[in-house]
């Protein structure tokens, strides 16, 4: 169901080969932090990036010289603060948004709120001025209140395209697979975990039931594997003790995300990824699920499909947490002066 396409290079160049135009230009906005780093350097290996733009608030320069050494065709060029933000996203096709602080131990992600949303209000503007075409793709959390803020600020500019703004849900998909492979024994690679709803805590609802190939499992482990997958994120912040989030598997599912965006651009068929967006699919006006991506973005929204008894009651829960997120993002902006 899921387009695997970050993998070790080989497998990487393979399964990008039948791309027919590999000449994008990519920014990424927070590209000198824990996760525009790794990120970074997965874009610069990839034969879909001609042109890779960093933006920060500090030490792009250097980030982007040390990338810009590396033999692979991707141009980099790297721009440093406010001044600087609108040459860094002129002629961007797909801007990825790591920037924000991150989690520390006996934070939510609710909690970083207060700083990120300013920091994604005022890039989203950036890029509503000056790439208003381009993909946006937004790592930076809450998610659940992050994407909210990005349409509306687009939506004061007469931009905004719900089928071109996608938060970034994968690592949640990533660890499914890796957690059910280990509990399984099957090959990470091969498996594949839908998870829809949102991007924190008991919003975040993995589908078992789902899962390719078909496992099972009884209730109780059931019920530990879902809980793991929603707090995987503290489980990397209490393992770090201060020194940070998930930097390096979200670049990679940040990557994984940004090539099946591109490939799909490139005119692949059967690309699917799932991402929180714009959605009619239940009374939340954001929610995640498997969508299928084309040449213009989300070209079909695939929807939740069959749900078990314990699925039904995960999105039940899962629901006024994630509105209530939503407005937070929604009203934020409506209150911006």
């Amino acid at each position: 169901m899921f387009s695997r396409a970050v993998r070790p290079t080989v497998s990487l160049a393979r399964s990008l080969s039948t791309s027919t135009r590999n000449n994008a230009k990519v920014a990424v906005l927070g590209a000198s932090g824990g996760i525009g780093q790794p990120l970074s350097l997965l874009l610069k290996n990839s034969p879909l990036v001609s042109q890779l733009s960093l933006f920060d608030i500090a030490h792009t320069p250097g980030v982007a010289a040390d990338l810009s050494h590396i033999e692979t065709k991707a141009k980099v060029t790297g721009h440093i603060g406010p001044d600087q933000l609108d040459a860094a996203l002129q002629g961007c096709e797909v801007v990825v948004i790591p920037a924000g602080v991150p989690r520390k131990p006996g934070m939510t992600r609710d909690d970083l709120f207060n700083t990120n949303a300013t920091i994604v209000a005022t890039l989203a503007d950036a890029c509503a001025r000056n790439c208003p075409e381009a993909m946006i793709c937004i790592i930076a959390n809450p998610v659940n209140s992050t994407i909210p803020i990005t349409a509306e600020v687009m939506k004061k500019h007469g931009v905004y395209n719900p089928n071109k703004v996608f938060g970034v849900t994968t690592l949640d998909i990533v660890r499914a697979n890796t957690f059910v492979a280990e509990l399984t024994g099957l090959d990470p690679a091969r498996v594949c975990v839908p998870v829809i709803g949102g991007h924190a805590g008991k919003t975040i609802i993995p589908l078992i039931s789902q899962c390719t190939p078909k496992v099972e499992f009884p209730a109780d482990k059931l019920s530990a594997l879902t809980h793991r997958i929603q707090e995987a994120g503290t489980e990397v912040v209490k393992a770090k003790a201060g020194a940070g989030s998930a930097t390096l598997s979200m670049a990679y599912a940040g990557a994984r995300f940004t090539f099946s965006v591109l490939d799909a651009m490139n005119g692949k068929e059967g690309v699917v990824e799932c991402a929180f967006v714009r959605s009619s699919e239940t009374e939340c006006k954001y929610f995640s699920t498997p969508l299928l991506l084309g040449k213009n973005g989300i070209e079909k929204n695939l929807g939740i499909g069959p749900l078990s008894a314990f699925e039904e009651k995960l999105v039940a829960d899962a629901i006024g947490e994630l509105n209530a997120s939503i407005k937070k993002g929604e009203d934020f902006v409506a209150n911006m002066k």
